[in-house]
């Protein structure tokens, strides 16, 4: 039986549950709480509900089958492979692997389908799975397809000796149009699904930023990440005041510069270089701008050249 507390006030139920049962994913315990295996006051309740100081939750644990990916038949874009690593160009849409409400259609489904065994050192919902980009980023992602080569990757990340270079459309003219964002970042600790800059607790984050191209009141960056937080470069760039275009999560209007901005932010991971996990030398991997991207631009320069 688990109780209530004040500094639980105003929690949902899921959140809650989790914290005081890490043992078990949070899909898992969503899954008791809607079968009514999890009860609050004696009553099954939804996972969205706000926890009130003094009410008592129990939990009654189910067995359900282990969750696993599957493969799925889903197209893929290679941009290399070997015998360690496999780098994929990730759509914008594209969740990489299983979650809270997404099993089906992620990536790691796809990469299932077309290598069939990878890294088992991510477990079974995350093979081969070394780093992350978010659903609405684009661009290159490496992946590993054997534990040592996962190891060897891990650890180059850990390290940051793997370089990663993005674009990114800012609202606004940023000045300097150079420099470097140092914020801590965590978790909002009201809105969830958003990460913060403005608590000291927060995990250390280095966000380098230059300006390659000034559209209207637009930035266009070249963005290089010396850590890797959730959301880094989306909640660093809004914290100085300049969201990236399309990004409305954290701040962004859905038009910029009469263009309505395109379904999805404009974030693209366009390279990554690393050293192979077998033979220590440098590899360079490059993804070409995404086509609603590149179109994007090409609409903004051209209301640039008309004096729009």
């Amino acid at each position: 039986m688990l109780r209530a507390e004040a500094q639980d006030f105003g929690k949902r139920l899921d959140w809650f549950v989790h914290e005081r049962l890490p043992e078990y994913s949070r899909a898992r315990l969503q899954g008791w709480i809607k079968t009514g295996r999890v009860r609050v006051n004696g009553a099954a309740a939804r996972p969205s509900h706000t926890l009130r100081v003094g009410e008592e939750i129990e939990v009654e644990p189910g067995s359900l089958p282990p969750l696993r990916a599957e493969p799925e038949e889903i197209p893929l874009t290679i941009l290399y492979e070997d015998a360690d690593v496999i780098a994929i160009d990730k759509p914008a849409g594209m969740v990489v692997h299983a979650g809270a409400g997404h099993h089906r259609g992620t990536l790691v489904n796809a990469l299932l389908h077309h290598f069939g065994q990878l890294s088992t050192t991510g477990g079974d919902l995350r093979p081969g799975i070394v780093h992350r980009l978010d659903r609405e980023t684009s661009g290159v992602l490496i992946v590993a397809r054997t534990d040592q080569a996962h190891q060897s990757l891990a650890e180059q990340f850990r390290a940051r000796k793997v370089e990663k270079t993005y674009l990114a459309l800012a609202r606004g003219h940023i000045s300097p149009p150079q420099g470097t964002i140092t914020k801590r970042i965590m978790r909002d600790p009201v809105r969830r699904t958003r990460m913060t800059t403005r608590l000291e607790s927060g995990r250390t984050a280095l966000t380098h930023y230059r300006t390659i191209e000034q559209l209207a009141n637009l930035s266009l960056l070249e963005v290089k990440i010396g850590t890797g937080r959730t959301h880094q470069i989306r909640v660093h760039l809004s914290s100085i005041g300049h969201p990236i275009v399309g990004d409305g999560l954290y701040g962004a209007p859905r038009r910029a510069d009469r263009i309505p901005a395109p379904d999805r932010f404009f974030l693209h991971a366009q390279r990554l270089r690393f050293q192979s996990p077998s033979t220590g030398q440098p590899i360079e991997i490059e993804s070409p701008l995404a086509p609603e991207l590149k179109d994007y631009l090409e609409r903004l320069r051209a209301l640039n050249c008309d004096g729009g």
